[in-house]
């Protein structure tokens, strides 16, 4: 499946249309503050055993049928300052996705930034990236398929405003000056791309939410009301979608200018750009009277939420992330096939989806607490086990693609 095909898809769709059945190697790199009181990097791609079996990793890719893989180079160790880059790793990796003849939908930067960079604080790292993803295009003009920033709006949350990754802002200021730098990065780097590859396609993998009123209470009401929109955010400065006045107000109290709120609404980029709806069990929140939040579980589910994202913007989507993180690997197959039939159902209603997301090929480390601190727990998500060996949600994914590629 070719870039092309993906930005062939913003129509209705008929049955038995190309759809991508895919997976991800979880790649995140975000600074924390360990036990110890020292700033250090979680990499997952280390943590998982990928750069010691990235072979045998793309191998079981192909093996279960999957032909599209999200993955991510570590934009931390590649790309060491301006102008200077070590393709090392990434050139022997690429080499053997082309050979195997995988679809990489490539992450550029996944939660974190080089150490030279700095932070998603720093109003000059935009255009860092924008040199690195231009200089990647370059050095692999075969790849059409590109996130270039994974999940804005959770990185500028767990970033600028809970304290947990890189700058570790407990600020309304540090969210919204992370989300413009990330939105901004976004799209230069998407400008450089087409810039050397003309036919490439953007897959912006986002976090899809909702906030549900827990009673009537005047603040649970006010919470919730601006959190369903502010969930939309990363989207509406890529696609340049009016945000609602009380969130253009908010913008400008925590330091977005007039100039570039308008730079975003005037940039014409989004029309690349297909939306990636990323759902786990913890997507959907609770508001409570107060305006404390927990966790309400799947209530609306991937569907209901996923169709208010298409409504805003009407854009061909893809269901980019799941897995059933916290509730043991007996649940997992139940709901990949969940998540699956939410999927057909929206497919069968004429939205254009082209494709469907496991997340991750293997098991990960610590994203029960989200990567804030280094306990080495193997959190069993994957399609396989750190030791390679498939889990039962494995062997369902690959009988699911078996039976069904070429049906949905």
């Amino acid at each position: 499946m070719t870039g092309a095909e993906f930005g062939d898809l913003g129509r209705p769709i008929a049955r038995g249309e190309r759809f991508a059945f895919a997976t991800g190697i979880e790649c995140s790199y975000p600074t924390v503050l360990g036990r110890d009181g020292t700033e250090r990097r979680v990499d997952e791609l280390a943590k998982c055993f990928h750069y010691e079996r990235w072979r045998e990793d793309l191998a079981l890719v192909r093996d279960v049928g999957i032909e599209v893989l999200r993955y991510g180079p570590p934009y931390y160790r590649v790309h060491l300052g301006p102008g200077r880059y070590d393709w090392s790793f990434t050139d022997e990796v690429f080499a053997e996705i082309q050979a195997l003849d995988l679809t990489p939908i490539v992450d550029l930067c996944h939660f974190g930034v080089p150490d030279w960079a700095g932070n998603f604080q720093n109003p000059d790292w935009p255009v860092h990236l924008a040199e690195f993803a231009g200089a990647f295009a370059a050095r692999y003009p075969w790849v059409t398929l590109y996130t270039p920033v994974n999940e804005i709006f959770v990185c500028a949350k767990l970033s600028g405003l809970f304290g947990m990754w890189n700058e570790r802002l407990r600020t309304e200021e540090g969210f919204v000056t992370a989300i413009k730098n990330l939105c901004r990065a976004n799209l230069l780097a998407i400008e450089k791309i087409l810039s050397v590859t003309p036919t490439a396609r953007f897959v912006q993998s986002e976090s899809a939410e909702y906030f549900h009123e827990g009673s009537h209470d005047e603040d649970c009401r006010r919470v919730a009301s601006f959190e369903n929109e502010r969930r939309f955010l990363s989207l509406d400065l890529l696609y340049a979608h009016p945000v609602r006045d009380d969130v253009r107000d908010y913008l400008r109290r925590c330091g977005m200018t007039d100039d570039e709120h308008d730079w975003f609404m005037n940039q014409s980029w989004g029309d690349r750009i297909i939306m990636g709806n990323d759902f786990y069990r913890r997507n959907e929140q609770i508001v409570l009277p107060g305006g404390a939040m927990e966790p309400a579980g799947d209530v609306y589910g991937w569907y209901l939420i996923t169709r208010d994202y298409f409504r805003r913007y009407g854009r061909p989507l893809m269901h980019t992330e799941t897995n059933n993180i916290g509730e043991g690997e007996a649940s997992a197959s139940r709901w990949l096939w969940r998540q699956f039939l939410n999927v057909r159902l929206m497919r069968r209603d004429g939205i254009p989806v082209l494709g469907f997301t496991w997340y991750s090929l293997t098991d990960q480390m610590d994203w029960d607490m989200a990567l804030a601190d280094e306990r080495n727990v193997v959190n069993p998500v994957g399609l396989f086990d750190l030791d390679r060996r498939e889990r039962p949600v494995g062997s369902a994914y690959r009988a699911m693609i078996r039976q069904l590629r070429g049906q949905v």
